[in-house]
């Protein structure tokens, strides 16, 4: 009888089809939690030696064999074996190679479905421990990057439905991706909040009669509880779709960035030029250079969402409590996570290496009649209706794009003509350096208020 049948073979009577065994066994993605695995299995050992379960013998055997199986996987040597259903069947198989028998007693009130919920959990909280510090790191980057285009401040036009809308500071486009993945990240700390419980000891589904004390173990994981109720322990993953949501919306933050680079990089826009060490050339046009990376980026946000479609798809017919189903709750997961970190890497790497061209970007800016809601205020502010005074500056626009004008080029006289209430101090309107200085609401683009933004923004990234 092979050592996978000793685990929980004796009720059957013939061993697995080699073939069934191949598409049960998840041993060759699962053990990424080997190392939290032995985490938790060493509080496990600890708390049923504590609790007089085990010996103080038994324990330091069961402590000392679980150290050296972590050592082995560390060094790259541990001898994972393919007829081992998973990674904890093959630590608990390599445990009793190394002390004997009494790496059997590890198990006692304990079941594989509490043991990888906790471990899942475990791996969880301590990828997006790594993930927030991550996102910290772009969210500086993207701070760094507005502050040095603040003085002298870079202009760029701003857009909506892609057509040049109001103008811009280029810091206030990098401080709009750093709100945006700041509430990423904060969708991030808030399912690790909530995942941090423990379902250590809720056993297959009903809890055990072993005295146990779950409240030891959760305190030794550093889990803020165990979790109030054994069925939900084990069969539930909705902390792994929020994270996969989360993760699929910071994902596609990232690719909203990526589009703009890409956008601002082409010869059309040549807004922005592109570092060679983030760029690729073509196998045939000698005068290619392509945004590779950043359309990975934009195209990896199909793939975390297909993640989290993935699991949705996978757990929204479930039956409490635990089912073999769950078994695929991990590679979309780990993928996903691995995704998103290699995304967030890449653009902190990658944004210092663009170089602006203030010329190209102050030209578009300048032109399209972006300044045209300035004139439009400017009546306002006199007692003309704004709806009347919109009216008034889209004839004054039409009147401009008929006759191959700019704003800028129009006389005080021709304005007049559109309506008296203009007067000389609405010409410097019609001038990128005057008009961004006029939008300085609390959120809005003129240099003092992006200036004080920058100021709080960097208070949350260092305190």
């Amino acid at each position: 009888m092979s050592q996978g049948q000793k685990t929980w073979g004796g009720r059957f009577s013939e061993a697995p089809s080699k073939i069934a065994q191949e598409f049960n066994a998840s041993w060759t993605f699962d053990r990424r939690l080997a190392l939290v695995d032995i985490q938790g299995s060493l509080a496990h050992a600890a708390m049923l030696a504590q609790q007089g379960i085990l010996t103080a013998e038994e324990e330091v055997q069961i402590r000392s064999g679980l150290l050296a199986v972590q050592q082995e996987i560390l060094g790259g040597t541990f001898p994972w074996r393919e007829e081992l259903e998973d990674v904890h069947m093959n630590i608990e198989a390599r445990l009793t190679e190394l002390i004997g028998p009494v790496g059997g007693k590890l198990h006692t009130a304990r079941s594989r479905n509490d043991q990888v919920a906790t471990d899942l959990r475990l791996w969880v909280r301590g990828e997006l421990t790594r993930l927030l510090e991550e996102l910290k790191a772009l969210r500086r980057v993207l701070l760094q990057e507005a502050e040095k285009y603040l003085e002298p401040p870079l202009i760029l036009p701003g857009y909506t439905h892609l057509q040049r809308a109001m103008p811009v500071l280029l810091s206030h486009w990098f401080l709009a991706y750093y709100e945006m993945i700041s509430r990423d990240a904060g969708r991030l700390q808030d399912a690790l909040n909530r995942l941090n419980e423990s379902p250590l000891g809720a056993a297959a589904l009903a809890g055990t009669g072993f005295p146990i004390d779950r409240h030891a173990t959760a305190q030794a994981l550093g889990f803020a509880r165990p979790m109030r109720n054994s069925m939900d322990a084990v069969g539930s993953r909705d902390f792994v779709l929020e994270v996969l949501a989360a993760l699929a919306i910071g994902q596609i933050t990232l690719s909203r960035l990526a589009e703009e680079i890409i956008l601002y990089t082409t010869f059309e826009f040549s807004f922005a030029t592109l570092p060679d060490a983030f760029s690729t050339g073509s196998s045939i046009m000698p005068q290619k250079k392509n945004a590779d990376h950043a359309e990975l980026i934009r195209g990896k946000a199909g793939r975390v969402l297909g993640s989290f479609v993935a699991l949705a798809t996978l757990t929204k017919g479930l039956p409490l409590t635990y089912n073999k189903d769950l078994q695929e709750d991990k590679e979309p997961l780990f993928d996903a996570v691995d995704t998103y970190r290699a995304s967030v890497t890449l653009l902190a790497a990658m944004l210092p290496g663009l170089r602006w061209n203030p010329q190209a970007m102050f030209r578009a800016a300048e032109s399209g009649f972006s300044l045209a809601t300035e004139l439009a205020d400017y009546l306002a502010e006199r007692g003309l209706p704004f709806r009347e005074a919109h009216h008034v500056v889209g004839r004054i626009v039409r009147h401009c794009a008929e006759n191959g004008k700019e704003l800028r080029e129009l006389s005080l006289s021709e304005l007049q003509g559109f309506h008296p209430l203009f007067g000389e101090d609405a010409l410097p309107l019609t001038r990128l350096e005057t008009a961004i200085h006029r939008r300085r609401s609390y959120g809005g683009t003129a240099p003092e208020a992006v200036r004080e933004a920058l100021k709080v923004a960097r208070l949350e990234v260092e305190g």
